[in-house]
């Protein structure tokens, strides 16, 4: 009998694990429940059962059903150790099996409880994190549940494969969440490989800064110099990243450090770019910033003299955009600053091409066009900048009023993959059709040639090295530069895009590109948004009569020379305070005024220092506040001289002959202004000193501008979108032209 019983009972446990293999849970829980009827000392069909009341969901079931063999053992008795090992055992058998079939909540339940049982167990710990991860459960509050930090902290026996491989999916999936970085602090221990993981973790650190999340991006690039404290590539990347959060003093120190360790021409260049741009941004280090800018421009013409195309490796585009991009801040003399700035746009644009021709076999991108025979011409903006941003701003337009009859418009949203701000969705639903881009720019101009682009307009120029790589490939049979930047000087770009007044008429000496001048205006907006006030004089200490003067740019803007010729119009108009505000390390930027009013005999009570507003909506609405608005000089206001402008308030400009110092002059002549144009530094403090003390004056010019609203160039951006269309058209019939007769 006993046989026959033993017989029954293995034909009903096989049974139980067909239903099982076939997931009818239920159906086997029946049959050992049967089996602990028969046989109720047989453990294994209570660890069995269990498990198929946790996998019908009934947690409470399970739980109880586990624990009712050990209900007559004493704690902590060799026997109790003895079956949750067993237990244990079929516990992981379980999961794994699920695991095996991609049921992969059902996994993660039972090394839930795994947890329950033995919360010591560091592999169950990291599987279960795996599986979190794997079914997007994961919570940040779960790494203090589970206790797996302390644990890895205090463990010796670390399975450094499985920890890894979960390193690797948490970075992935979830590089921006804090536990992700988190978990790479206590993992560092544990890697190797170390060029590897540096590589990305500073690439996770560009992505997130890209995002604006800068406080995540350095941390995940201090991890780098926790890995190597002399990584030089880490130093240049996290200085950017402490720049660009405000954090200037380290970002100098970083520079500095960087600088010492690059050998090598190219890596030498760039550092000493990022070094001037350090100190630019540490006002008070003028002094610095030139010596640096010199050191730059000895090594572009030692590198230009001395090294040879290479048609092996593909040079970086920022050896064009991080150096030039600086030189509008130091002086005004643009043909010299672009011939060196053509000289390198044409190196390497040739390594480039050779690199291209060589190695990248699937891009054939031809320079005569495509002609493709379609009744829209087909027109693509590249831009890093379709958002909040001075770009975004300006650009919003043409993408409200282009001619949807005549034309199809492309937007190419560089480095983005997945669109989250509204700004971004305004532009693509705007657009006949947009395309998120990455950083691969070679990806990136296979797209814009198989849409079939004719005419390829980059808004970024110089602030950014993929469009730069981009139009360098030339994509498309016409190029342009517009809007974000002076002109790249790539001589694959054929047009930059100006007006009568933001170049002088003997530009085009200096230029590769052809410069195409619109009748009026370069560019136009229909207004600007306004919010709520949040500056007040009486919260500032300021009395009502008071003449107030603004001054709002980055640090890069500001030097001792325009400084001081703001400070002589402060000292010559009597009951007058100066408002200040701008990026910059705000500790060296108050130094730097204080120090200078005091030798120009301004008392510093005068001068009042603001913190950045929260939006532009608010930072335009606080210009109120103001009487008179102090641009910049040799690098104009831009974006925010047109704000200025809209809110009706009087600016004096200082006119140049570069680019950067002729944006306020252009902006305020398309607005109807012509007073506080200046053409010396002279003739920039004495209008200072007379719109400060002639209120006549300023009113009628705040007439003037609010009257303008309704006939001026500069905020008719319907017309200018016609002009800019039709520039288009000539440029494409000039080119068809040219193909016929050719």
């Amino acid at each position: 009998m006993a046989a026959e019983s033993n017989a029954n009972l293995d034909a009903l446990c096989q049974e139980a694990e067909q239903l099982t293999a076939i997931g009818d849970y239920e159906a086997a829980a029946s049959l050992y429940e049967q089996i602990l009827a028969i046989q109720p000392d047989f453990r294994t069909g209570y660890w069995h059962l269990g498990l198929m009341y946790l996998l019908q969901k009934q947690e409470e079931e399970a739980q109880f059903t586990w624990m009712l063999p050990f209900t007559e053992l004493a704690p902590d008795s060799e026997t109790e150790a003895q079956w949750t090992a067993e237990l244990l055992t079929a516990l992981q058998t379980a999961a794994q099996t699920q695991t095996d079939r991609q049921q992969f909540w059902q996994a993660w339940t039972i090394h839930q409880h795994i947890h329950q049982i033995n919360p010591t167990n560091l592999n169950n710990l990291l599987r279960l994190l795996e599986l979190d991860l794997e079914i997007r459960a994961f919570q940040i509050e779960d790494l203090d549940e589970y206790g797996l930090i302390s644990q890895l902290q205090q463990q010796d026996n670390v399975p450094i494969d499985r920890l890894l491989m979960i390193l690797e999916q948490m970075l992935e999936r979830i590089p921006d969440h804090p536990v992700s970085l988190e978990f790479a602090v206590v993992c560092l221990p544990y890697l190797s490989d170390l060029e590897t993981w540096i590589d990305r973790f500073l690439t996770i650190g560009q992505r997130l800064a890209l995002k604006g999340d800068y406080a995540e991006a350095c941390q995940y690039s201090e991890l780098c110099l926790q890995l190597n404290p002399e990584h030089a590539h880490t130093l240049g990347t996290l200085s950017r990243f402490y720049q660009d959060s405000g954090q200037y003093e380290k970002g100098l120190e970083l520079a500095e450090r960087q600088f010492q360790l690059f050998e090598q021409l190219p890596e030498k260049i760039l550092s000493a770019a990022l070094l001037v741009r350090a100190n630019l941004l540490m006002a008070g280090r003028w002094t610095a910033a030139e010596a640096a800018l010199h050191q730059l421009t000895e090594l572009l013409e030692t590198w230009l003299a001395e090294t040879e195309v290479p048609t092996n490796t593909l040079l970086s585009p920022l050896i064009l955009c991080s150096p030039m991009f600086l030189y509008p801040y130091f002086s005004d003399y643009p043909q010299q600053a672009r011939s060196l700035q053509n000289k390198i746009a044409s190196s390497y644009t040739k390594n480039v091409k050779a690199f291209t021709k060589s190695y990248i076999k699937d891009c054939k991108f031809d320079e005569a066009g495509q002609f493709a025979d379609r009744s829209k011409l087909r027109i693509g903006y590249l831009c890093h900048c379709f958002r909040r941003h001075s770009v975004g701003w300006l650009s919003r337009w043409i993408f409200e009023h282009f001619d949807r009859d005549r034309f199809e418009i492309y937007a190419y949203f560089v480095l983005e993959e997945e669109l989250t701000a509204f700004g971004q969705r305004w532009f693509a639903e705007n657009a006949t059709q947009h395309r998120l881009c990455g950083a691969d720019a070679f990806e990136i101009a296979r797209t814009i040639q198989a849409d079939g682009i004719d005419i390829l307009v980059d808004l970024d120029s110089l602030t950014m090295d993929v469009t730069c790589n981009v139009m360098a490939l030339k994509p498309a049979p016409i190029q342009v530069t517009w809007l974000g930047l002076d002109a790249s000087g790539i001589p694959t770009i054929d047009y930059f895009i100006a007006d009568p007044y933001v170049l002088p008429d003997h530009a085009q000496d200096y230029y590769t590109e052809r410069v195409w001048r619109l009748p009026q205006t370069y560019l136009a907006v229909d207004g600007f948004e306004v919010g709520v006030p949040t500056l007040k004089r009486d919260s500032l200490n300021i009395p009502n009569d008071a003449i107030v003067y603004f001054s709002s740019q980055t640090g890069q803007k500001r030097n001792p020379d325009n400084i001081r010729q703001q400070l002589k119009i402060i000292r010559s108009v009597p009951n007058s305070y100066f408002l200040i505000k701008g990026l910059g390390s705000e500790a060296a930027k108050q130094n730097l005024f204080c120090q200078l009013a005091q030798e120009e005999g301004v008392s510093i009570d005068r001068l009042r220092f603001l913190a950045n507003s929260p939006n532009e909506e608010t930072h335009r609405a606080n210009l109120s506040i103001a009487d008179i608005v102090l641009d910049t000089f040799p690098y104009n206001g831009a974006t925010t001289t047109m704000e200025a402008l809209w809110m009706g308030i009087s600016l004096v400009t200082r006119v140049g002959e570069q680019f950067a110092a002729r944006n306020s002059y252009t902006m305020m002549i398309n607005a109807g202004i012509t007073k506080g144009i200046a053409w010396t530094d002279q003739e920039y403090v004495e209008w200072g000193i007379r719109l400060g003390s002639n209120p006549i004056l300023r009113q009628e010019i705040t007439w003037q501008l609010q009257q303008s609203r309704q006939t001026a160039p500069l905020w008719n951006a319907k017309q200018f979108t016609r002009q800019l269309e039709k520039a288009y058209m000539q440029m494409w019939e000039h080119l068809i032209n040219n193909k016929s007769r050719g």
